[in-house]
């Protein structure tokens, strides 16, 4: 049986791993050896064994921080230096849509082949997709770079998670999701101020421009490491190449993600076609790619999957539109509205740690409800600022809580999914989680999109800084904040459910 194919519940519960308790201990993210409830002594992930390729792959996902958020302070000025504003949302979810078909892709590649394969070309893609953008001419160009940045994003997080479930012990794995939150620390705090600055004095393009040359690092540290402790196919895996259904499902769930934004965005009685037939290919999609039952929240791995949907999808869609709110409603600078969101890495980071702690492993389903009501009380906080007697400082604090939240939830899910998926299945339960990520990015961006749009959210920011306030429209803001923190509660219960039901 494939990982994904529809199964009877009892399937996608049943823990394969023989240790019930993978939770690390206080010495796991240092040098130390570990004892914690096995007697393995393996060391931690910063020992001689793992150093270089923890410090690889860790620089991947830094390099992918540092990218997603200098991007997004750009981002306004982007848009409306090539005339899109009305396609804002568009720039974001061309990334989430592409990468959809990388994830799956990527999770058949690692599985059958190993993780070195979509690793570097998603790294590639990644770097062409960023000279694209920064070069780009127009607004649709500029969408096709982001776009093309998606599919590398979306090879490279699944194949990273192949690496962890092959090269760690269970029991390393949370410190090393912690290790993983941790490197968004310093993007955080940097990347908007770094970018604020270059976007002002050099021009947005360099944001991009500049950012490939820090892959040749995270490459030529992690590469050999992972040729050596995780190359090949998982053992139990099929023999041969990628599953062809899989593939066209992916196309399909790609397509229809596109064809329903687009429809989203352009708000026409014609645009109902594209958005039917955007619907009718996602809906098949999605019911054969993610695990039976998550539609429907089923206990373990599909609230797993879905919950993770939940958070990410109304947590960054609503963060996508914080900088354009701050620059235009509020007349902030790029530097300063980009600035708001940094204190976020540092407490998302330390709701990553805590969640890797031995002593909350029994609390892990409260602490992810917990961090679904951090994240729905920051989204619904966040457009008070758009009552001019609001301080803008508001917005920093109710995020430093919501990333707060975001740690804890997001790092959890990682851990539960690689508990509850065998060896051979990591890449594809893996690919899943992801396209429950990014899917909802897609769909609840749209969403959003097209009542930004349709509140006449479209024609902001065609004046810049103070005077922007003045045609202001807050309503539109509003009608994208409001209903992602309505999404957000509703994940407070799917995190009571992500427990394995006894059998």
């Amino acid at each position: 049986m494939t990982a994904l194919e529809p199964r009877d519940d009892t399937d996608v519960v049943a823990n394969p791993n023989p240790n019930p308790n993978p939770t690390p201990t206080s010495t796991d993210i240092g040098t130390g050896t570990g004892t914690g409830t096995s007697t393995d002594p393996t060391p931690g992930v910063l020992s001689r064994p793992y150093r270089s390729l923890s410090i690889g792959i860790v620089s991947v996902v830094l390099l992918i921080a540092f990218e997603a958020t200098a991007v997004g302070t750009a981002m306004p000025v982007a848009a409306r230096e090539l005339g899109g504003v009305s396609l804002y949302a568009f720039a974001f979810s061309g990334y989430f849509t592409t990468s959809l078909f990388g994830m799956v892709f990527s999770g058949q590649w690692a599985d059958r082949r190993g993780p070195l394969g979509p690793l570097g070309a998603g790294i590639a893609a990644f770097a062409v997709g960023l000279l694209l953008a920064g070069t780009a001419g127009s607004m649709w160009m500029f969408i096709a770079g982001r776009a093309v940045q998606g599919l590398g994003g979306g090879l490279v997080i699944v194949a990273l998670y192949v690496v962890v479930s092959r090269a760690y012990p269970e029991r390393l794995r949370p410190a090393i999701m912690a290790a993983f939150a941790a490197s968004w620390v310093v993007p955080s705090v940097v990347g908007p101020l770094a970018s604020g600055a270059v976007t002002e004095h050099l021009g947005w393009r360099w944001v991009f421009i500049g950012i490939p040359v820090l892959v040749v690092f995270p490459l030529a540290l992690a590469l050999p490491q992972i040729r050596r402790r995780a190359s090949g196919p998982a053992e139990g895996a099929g023999a041969g190449g990628v599953d062809g259904r899989r593939i066209r499902l992916a196309l399909g769930i790609s397509l229809g993600a596109g064809l329903l934004q687009y429809a989203a965005q352009d708000l026409r009685w014609l645009s109902l076609l594209p958005g039917a037939a955007g619907v009718a290919l996602l809906v098949p999609a999605v019911l054969g790619l993610l695990p039976r039952g998550t539609y429907r929240a089923a206990r373990g791995l599909p609230s797993v999957v879905l919950l993770r949907g939940i958070a990410a999808g109304s947590f960054i869609a609503a963060e996508s539109f914080v900088p354009l709110m701050l620059v235009t409603q509020r007349g902030l600078t790029p530097m300063l509205a980009g600035l708001s969101l940094a204190v976020g890495g540092a407490t998302w980071a330390l709701g990553s740690y805590l969640q890797a702690r031995p002593r909350f492993e029994p609390y892990r389903e409260r602490l992810m409800a917990g961090g679904m009501l951090l994240v729905a009380a920051a989204v619904a906080t966040a457009p008070s600022v758009l009552i001019h007697a609001v301080p803008v400082w508001i917005v920093a604090v109710a995020w430093a809580f919501g990333c707060l939240g975001m740690g804890l939830v997001i790092a959890s899910t990682s851990v539960l999914l690689l508990q509850l998926s065998a060896p051979e299945e990591a890449g594809a339960n893996s690919a899943a989680l992801q396209i429950s990520d990014g899917l909802s990015n897609v769909v609840l961006l749209a969403v959003g999109g097209a009542a930004f749009a349709a509140l006449g959210g479209g024609s902001v920011g065609a004046a810049h800084g103070a005077a922007a306030a003045g045609g202001s429209h807050p309503a539109a803001f509003a009608a994208v904040f409001l209903p992602m923190a309505a999404v957000a509660l509703v994940g407070v219960w799917v995190a009571t459910r992500v427990r394995a039901a006894a059998r």
